[in-house]
């Protein structure tokens, strides 16, 4: 049985003040490359409407050279708040991407300093920024005097366990004008591997006055008061939980307001969410959609009889209706009461 200590639930009762921006919730979606598109954010916000959204994170460069938005730039004027993230190593090339994020209706605009994949990586950007601190700083400095909404940063605790930086490289994001930072507790060195540190965003706390969110390892409620309570966070931000689980979210932001844990939903419900997640994909964005839609159908498929060959077959879906069949018929199968049943390789956690 979890539960708050009453010192966090009256801190965490109040709304989330980033700069001038309030927001209603603690619990955050993160960006994430190839998932958080405008019909994910859509899912999770069906749960968690008071919760932040982010966009994909968008090359400021590559948008500097386009005449037209990029589709993962894209912003419904009712999804509020909403941040849009960008990364580069160009000050000049975010402070002109900035301006184009709110002119789009980013509520806050997020800079990428903890992405940590090479082709990011060896063009300056996301965790290398650890490296190159005055060039972080130079980026925040500009992207503020850019635009009139806050400035955010998401970072990782270091580049290695050589070179573990967070505290000098947080408080510099703080002095050159960040409104809020995202502390992912694990190096870039370490990918996704290994446990998220995070004794590091308890210290980022301390040495800080903005908000500091949570980040890693948040995959359940229970993990998200863990880390709260241990961390002294103002928030956590939810990432790979919410992979073929966009309940995440909302579930921790009920818990956070309330005191009660909601029940988790059943294969059915789960499936029917993956039914709305691939139909929602293909009217977005045609036959693409339905492409890119097999990776979330096959996360979805998790936890009951027949969900390892469902993925299978999901994996390979080429239209919409073959797609909206396979669900429906293992959704008919659950209603004629296939015994729930986890399967052993639906134990592992998804990395």
């Amino acid at each position: 049985m979890i539960s708050l200590s009453p010192i966090l639930q009256a801190r965490l009762s109040q709304p989330l003040k980033i700069g001038s921006f309030e927001v209603k919730s603690r619990v955050l979606q993160s960006p994430l490359s190839g998932v958080t598109d405008m019909v994910f954010r859509r899912l999770v916000r069906r749960y968690a409407p008071d919760s932040m959204m982010y966009t994909e994170m968008v090359n400021a460069t590559g948008l500097h050279y386009v005449k037209q938005l990029p589709k993962i730039m894209e912003v419904d004027p009712n999804e509020r708040p909403i941040s849009v993230q960008l990364f580069d190593c160009r000050p000049d090339f975010l402070a002109e991407a900035a301006i184009k994020a709110v002119e789009e209706g980013a509520d806050t605009v997020d800079i990428n300093m903890g992405c940590p994949v090479n082709k990011i990586t060896k063009n300056g950007g996301g965790s290398s920024l650890l490296r190159q601190p005055e060039v972080a700083e130079a980026i925040v400095r500009e992207v503020v005097k850019a635009v009139d909404v806050p400035v955010t940063v998401k970072t990782r605790i270091g580049w290695n366990d050589n070179e573990i930086t967070i505290l000098d490289f947080a408080k510099r994001m703080e002095d050159a004008g960040a409104k809020m930072i995202t502390v992912h507790g694990r190096t870039r060195a370490q990918g996704y591997n290994g446990n998220a540190r995070w004794e590091w965003i308890t210290r980022v706390k301390e040495v800080l006055s903005i908000p500091v969110i949570g980040n890693g390892d948040i995959f359940s409620v229970e993990a998200a008061v863990k880390c709260l309570e241990q961390t002294g966070a103002d928030g956590v931000m939810c990432s790979r939980g919410t992979l073929g689980y966009p309940f995440l979210v909302g579930e921790i932001d009920h818990f956070l307001k309330t005191g009660e844990m909601l029940a988790s939903p059943t294969p059915i419900q789960r499936l029917e969410c993956a039914r709305d997640h691939l139909q929602a994909l293909w009217e977005y964005k045609g036959d693409r959609g339905v492409r890119q839609a097999r990776k979330h159908m096959t996360w979805y498929a998790k936890g009951f009889v027949g969900a390892a060959e469902l993925r299978g077959q999901l994996s390979l879906v080429e239209k919409v209706d073959q797609g909206l069949a396979m669900i429906d018929q293992a959704i008919e199968k659950l209603a004629n009461g296939y015994e729930l049943k986890e399967e052993a390789q639906d134990n592992l956690v998804m990395l």
